[in-house]
């Protein structure tokens, strides 16, 4: 009798095990039990993880397409050296190693300065280059008319100077066209040449003008004159670096309370300090020899 009794609760025993490790009573333990940090997320927390950008720590909220485009873009853009690396027949800042200087005044015409320097460079017979912005030469077509007839070469300086790189290529085109065309009315052709303001441009602005025929012109010696600095300094920031093929950055306008009166004063001892040197003063497209006409 004991022994069955015995068997009898061995059964129980096993009865109730079986139970207790059943699949069902495993999972509810499961679920009822909370998450321990730091375990993998279950799957319907590893979809969320992958389709919500908040939930991924390494994606920044509201990130899109168009920022990371955006971002791409701005990584891949060149710098200016790696544009005239480049793009070397386009974009100049210097001419053939010949003794042979190039003066070039932006942002003319401007009636407190431009006619004091042609003052300067008629009685000095030096032919310059002169960059135009197409809304000065809108307010003072005589002065545009007046550099052409005293020989000098013209060049496209935007119509309202704006940072070309801060730009479309669409709003690029437009300030290049608008202002070639006043240039046109008065000087009966449209420039080749062009110089961006700040010395600024993207390089799809410059394959746009590369394709279309024109010519980009920065400089290499910038005589830093549109700080008002006085005539001894503008003079020796050109003579102490003018060299062989040299494209010297001057200006013949400025905007309100600019001060010029340095680069109109230290124009004659330019000339003739660089004459005495050896060195003659040519236009740019002479310089590079290229037309002045698109």
């Amino acid at each position: 009798m004991k022994c069955l009794q015995r068997s009898q609760k061995t059964l129980l025993l096993a009865i109730v095990l079986l139970i207790l490790l059943s699949p069902a009573s495993i999972g509810e333990s499961a679920a009822a039990s909370p998450e321990v940090p730091g375990t993998f997320p279950r799957l319907n927390d590893t979809r969320k993880a992958a389709s919500d950008p908040k939930a991924d720590p390494s994606i920044p909220a509201g990130s899109s397409s168009q920022a990371a485009a955006r971002s791409q873009k701005r990584a891949k853009a060149l710098t200016l050296s790696q544009l005239l690396r480049k793009y070397p027949e386009t974009i100049k800042t210097q001419g053939p190693r010949l003794k042979r200087i190039a003066l070039t005044f932006d942002d003319v015409p401007d009636p407190r300065f431009t006619p004091q320097i042609l003052d300067v460079l008629r009685k000095h017979h030096v032919k310059a280059t002169f960059f135009i912005v197409g809304s000065r030469a809108e307010k003072h077509p005589d002065l545009v008319a007046r550099i052409i007839r005293e020989g000098h070469a013209v060049g496209n300086h935007s119509y309202s100077h704006p940072e070309f790189g801060k730009i479309s290529v669409k709003a690029f085109r437009t300030q290049i066209i608008r202002t070639e065309n006043i240039i046109d009315a008065t000087a009966g052709y449209k420039p080749r040449l062009i110089r961006p303001p700040y010395g600024d441009i993207s390089e799809q602005q410059l394959k746009w003008a590369k394709a279309h025929g024109y010519k980009l012109v920065n400089w290499n010696v910038d005589s830093l004159d549109w700080k008002g600095l006085s005539k001894a300094q503008v003079r020796n920031n050109i003579v102490a670096h003018a060299g062989k093929g040299a494209i010297i950055l001057q200006h013949g306008g400025g905007g309100r309370g600019s001060n010029l009166r340095g680069t109109i004063q230290a124009l004659p001892e330019v000339i003739s300090i660089m004459r005495k040197r050896g060195y003659t003063f040519v236009t740019v497209p002479q310089m590079l020899q290229v037309s002045q006409e698109k």
